[in-house]
């Protein structure tokens, strides 16, 4: 049973309230996330998991998408230290799709015409791998587990066998690595959720309007999606952008949370910016239906995967219905459509502006600041 309850602050400590029935036992996540920062919604939807009483973050595993890997470890990394919260292990992953490369996706853009989001790769926004770029929330002082990715997932589900949720909001690179590296990875984990895809988004946005089957997590490593889509996970739930486009970060949104005192209401009201029409709150409805799947109102289940072949598709969500899908083995997937908004915005600010969650204890390997 789910554990459900409220923080209590008393005397400068935090306890959770648990009416009585209630189970204590928290569910494990591990977040594999491109964490691009500050604020923004791949943090957003990390604090979700982080903020809700529900969960036991196991870890936050990194990967190359929205940026690149070092700095998206840095503004992780960061972010925790500013909500109180550097016992959860921060876990660089890959830097580089499998295959796809920056240098072929530009000539893919002369022959095809320009993407409105290359990620760590968008021009405007392009710096080298190697350098962090802006950090104008400060430089942490804390430091990365001492482990990849892949092998801190496989660690994870074998400690936790079929306990673990792998959480996915960012490009599946490091979740086919740990699936190549350790077949049993999937069968020892519970589920995975991710948000990703598209099927026939409604919206006016130009990112879709054109090519409404490019969306960017798959796109950016359509083989590492391809194997994590066809391997036998117990169960997979999909956000794709046809729900997402449903949200918007509003600055109604943003003043209600910068009227919380938690140190995640602080943050997201001090980093977290609008930019222009298009705000969607990607990952953190993904996250959030994980944690109550009464926000979601329609749903159906479809098998997907990622066309491979090198042309103007490449990187293109696929899917199929039961009755017209392909010999070969696909998986079913539970894909979300529609919404309760209102709801989804009410668990959005409260858990944001709720006090943080206490620490667990430092794992072996974790660094923590000098001295603390």
């Amino acid at each position: 049973m789910k554990l459900k309850g409220v923080w209590v602050v008393t005397a400068g400590l935090t306890f959770l309230i648990c009416l009585p029935g209630w189970s204590q036992a928290r569910r494990k996540i591990i977040i594999d996330q491109d964490g691009a920062g500050p604020g923004g919604t791949d943090q957003q939807s990390i604090l979700l998991l982080i903020q809700s009483p529900e969960t036991e973050v196991l870890g936050i595993t990194l990967v190359t998408g929205d940026q690149w890997l070092k700095a998206e470890t840095a503004h992780t990394l960061r972010m925790l230290e500013l909500i109180g919260r550097i016992d959860i292990p921060v876990v660089p992953g890959a830097e580089y799709p499998l295959v796809r490369r920056q240098q072929e996706t530009e000539l893919d853009e002369q022959r095809y015409g320009e993407f409105a989001w290359l990620g760590a790769w968008t021009p405007r926004f392009y710096h080298p791998p190697e350098q962090l770029g802006d950090m104008p929330e400060g430089i942490p002082t804390t430091k990365p587990y001492d482990d990849d990715a892949a092998h801190f997932l496989i660690r994870t589900v074998h400690k936790f066998p079929h306990d673990v949720t792998i959480y996915e909001g960012g490009p599946m690179t490091n979740l086919a690595l740990a699936i190549s590296l350790d077949p049993q990875f999937v069968t020892l984990a519970k589920e995975l959720v991710f948000m990703g895809g598209s099927l026939d988004p409604q919206t006016s946005d130009p990112e879709f309007t054109n090519t409404p089957r490019r969306e960017f997590n798959l796109w950016f490593d359509p083989e590492a999606a391809h194997i994590v889509l066809r391997a036998p996970w117990k169960k997979i739930v999909c956000t794709p952008v046809d729900v997402s486009v449903k949200t918007r970060l509003s600055a109604d949104l943003i003043d209600q949370i910068k009227a919380g005192t938690s140190a995640a209401a602080r943050y997201v009201g001090r980093y977290t910016q609008l930019h222009g029409e298009y705000n969607y709150l990607w990952d953190e409805l993904a996250a959030a239906a994980w944690l109550d799947p009464g926000l979601i109102t329609k749903k159906e289940t479809r098998y997907m995967d990622v066309d491979l072949g090198r042309g103007a598709e490449y990187g293109n969500t696929l899917t199929w219905t039961d009755r017209d899908k392909p010999r070969l083995t696909l998986q079913p997937v539970e894909i979300q459509l529609d919404l309760d908004v209102a709801k989804f915005y009410k668990l959005f600010v409260d858990l944001l502006r709720a006090p943080t969650p206490p620490k667990a204890a430092l794992p072996t390997g974790h660094s923590n600041p000098a001295g603390s």
